[in-house]
């Protein structure tokens, strides 16, 4: 059947519509981000888009990669440097490798709760850290968040410390979260996020410790037979840019990126929020064996014994003023 005049004008101008709206976006940008659309990172990463289209209409245009699309965290923070990758949402883990004063946020047992951590990332200690990327040649804009890490394994409940031993966890390439492991007694192994999966399947690792976002936004409970509630690390997360999409903005518009980045931090808090509220439900309810009576502070004693070494490489005087930060 042929087109009325009327149809093809109309799938013609909509059609015109949808190149010329792309092609009026002045600053079309590549978002890389490891974890689904339906994660923490995903909403942060909306919350940013719908911001710049709010505040900025047609001047910025997100291409979001999901799912590690581009490339494991390390190989991303890699092409923000070269200017490859315009943006990121990524975890510390990979950052140390980049800017190593950033481990000091992932010291075992060093935050009470998520709103200890926020006030130490919002504050002084936290923001002088960001300038501290530009010197890598990385723009950092915000600390998101993912939250307390906890434990999954395919091997057996974990209670206590002696529970853990012998386990062989996969780790983000985190040396302040590995030597913490081996002070344990469980047998750190670093693997990109892209691997997980597979060898958790293949039982190349036992299990793997992400905070309650991950394992609930990335069914690992599909994966993995339990999850012990050791919150043994907070885990931030980072928005980054690189230099030469950022310095490329006009001042105006770096205000503008600066306001969206800002909302899509509170989008993820508040996700963080929701799922530690309703995140351990919804695993038991899949069947996931949950052990929450774990005994953290038999944890905590033995990993403060090596916090020694962690004033050697962060000063003392620092990780005080975290931990003593009301």
């Amino acid at each position: 059947m042929k087109k009325s005049l009327l149809q093809k004008f109309l799938i013609a101008s909509i059609f015109t519509g949808i190149c010329t709206t792309n092609a009026l976006a002045e600053h079309s940008f590549k978002l890389a981000y490891a974890l689904s659309k339906d994660s923490h990172y995903g909403v942060a990463a909306h919350a940013l888009e719908e911001k710049l289209d709010e505040i900025a209409p047609k001047e910025f245009k997100v291409e979001h990669f999901a799912n590690s699309t581009l490339g494991g965290e390390r190989e991303v923070i890699e092409g923000i440097q070269l200017g490859t990758i315009d943006a990121a949402i990524v975890s510390t883990g990979a950052v140390l490798n980049f800017v190593p004063q950033v481990g000091v946020f992932d010291i075992p047992f060093l935050f009470r709760d998520l709103q200890h951590a926020r006030k130490v990332l919002d504050g002084k200690i936290g923001q002088d850290l960001l300038k501290e990327f530009e010197q890598r040649n990385i723009i950092a804009l915000a600390w998101g968040e993912q939250g307390f890490r906890h434990l999954t394994n395919n091997k057996r409940a974990v209670k206590t410390p002696e529970d853990a031993k012998g386990l062989k966890i996969r780790t983000t390439e985190n040396d302040v979260h590995i030597q913490a492991f081996k002070a344990l007694g469980i047998l750190a192994t670093p693997m990109a996020w892209p691997e997980v999966a597979p060898a958790l399947q293949q039982g190349t690792v036992d299990g793997q410790e992400n905070p309650i976002s991950v394992i609930v936004s990335m069914k690992l409970n599909q994966i993995q037979k339990y999850l012990s509630l050791t919150g043994h690390v907070y885990s931030p997360a980072l928005v980054l840019f690189s230099p030469s999409f950022y310095n490329n903005l006009t001042p105006e518009n770096q205000e503008k990126l600066k306001e969206a980045t800002k909302v899509a931090v509170v989008a993820m808090r508040k996700y963080v929020d929701e799922v530690e509220a309703s995140g351990v439900k919804t695993l038991k309810e899949a069947g996931m064996n949950v052990t929450e009576d774990v005994n953290r502070a038999a944890f905590a004693k033995i990993v403060k014994g090596i916090y020694p070494d962690y004033y050697k490489r962060y000063s003392k005087e620092l990780i005080d003023s975290i931990a003593n930060t009301e």
